[in-house]
C-alpha cells in the first residue's frame, strides 16, 4: 500500500496515547519479561516512533510504574468492589483470595509483572516511592474486612493492617515462588496453604 492510500493515523488525546503505549508495554513485558523490554520494543509494540513513547515516558522503568498501577487498577477493581459490599466477612476475605490462585493466562500475566515489578525495585528502592501507596489496593480491602471480621467475632483480634501486609506477603511469596518454576506448587497446593495461614492468623 503506497502512502498515498494508507488511512491517516488517527489522532488520540495524551491520555488515551498513554494508555496505549501502556498496553502495548503491558503485552511485551508478559511476553518477554521485564529484563529483556526496551523502550524500542515497546514502540514496536505500540506502533508508535520512539519519539512519540519518549515524550510520554522518561524509561522503562517509569512505564513499568504505570503498567503496575493499571494492572492492579484492572485485576483487583472488581473483587475489592465486591468484597467491601458483602457483609460476611468470611465470605468478604473468600472473594478477595480467590482470585490471587485461579486458572488462566491473565492471572499467570499478572504475577509475571508483579515478580518483575520486585525485581526493579529490589534495585532501585526508589522507584516505588512514586506508586507504592496506588497499587496496595487488595491489601487494604483486606484490612477493612479483618477489621470488621474482628468487630464481629468472625476473626480473632488483631491488628488488621499488620495482619493485612502479613497475608499480601505471604501470597507475594507463593507467587514469586510460582514464577520461577517450582513445578510442586501447584495452584491447588499454593491456595491451599495460603488459607491454612489465613485460619492460623485470623481463626477466632
Amino acid at each position: 500500500m503506497s502512502d498515498e492510500t494508507k488511512p491517516p493515523r488517527r489522532r488520540m488525546s495524551p491520555a488515551a496515547r498513554r494508555e496505549q503505549i501502556v498496553a502495548a508495554a503491558r503485552a511485551v513485558i508478559v511476553r518477554r519479561g521485564l529484563g529483556s523490554t526496551s523502550l524500542r520494543d515497546i514502540a514496536a509494540e505500540a506502533e508508535v516512533s520512539m519519539g512519540t513513547v519518549t515524550y510520554h515516558f522518561d524509561s522503562v522503568d517509569d512505564i513499568l510504574g504505570a503498567v503496575v498501577i493499571a494492572e492492579s487498577e484492572r485485576f483487583y477493581e472488581q473483587v475489592v468492589a465486591a468484597a467491601d459490599a458483602e457483609p460476611d466477612a468470611r465470605r468478604a476475605l473468600d472473594m478477595l483470595i480467590e482470585p490471587l490462585f485461579a486458572e488462566g493466562d491473565e492471572v499467570e500475566a499478572h504475577w509475571r509483572i508483579w515478580t518483575d515489578y520486585w525485581a526493579a525495585i529490589s534495585q532501585r528502592p526508589g522507584m516505588n516511592d512514586a506508586y507504592g501507596a496506588r497499587i496496595r489496593h487488595w491489601e487494604r480491602c483486606v484490612a477493612r474486612v479483618i477489621a470488621r471480621g474482628a468487630a464481629d467475632g468472625t476473626f480473632r483480634e488483631v491488628d488488621s493492617d499488620a495482619a493485612a501486609l502479613k497475608l499480601a506477603a505471604y501470597s507475594d511469596g507463593l507467587a514469586t515462588q510460582r514464577a520461577q518454576g517450582v513445578t510442586a506448587l501447584t495452584r491447588t497446593i499454593a491456595r491451599a496453604w495460603f488459607l491454612q495461614f489465613a485460619d492460623a492468623l485470623l481463626a477466632p
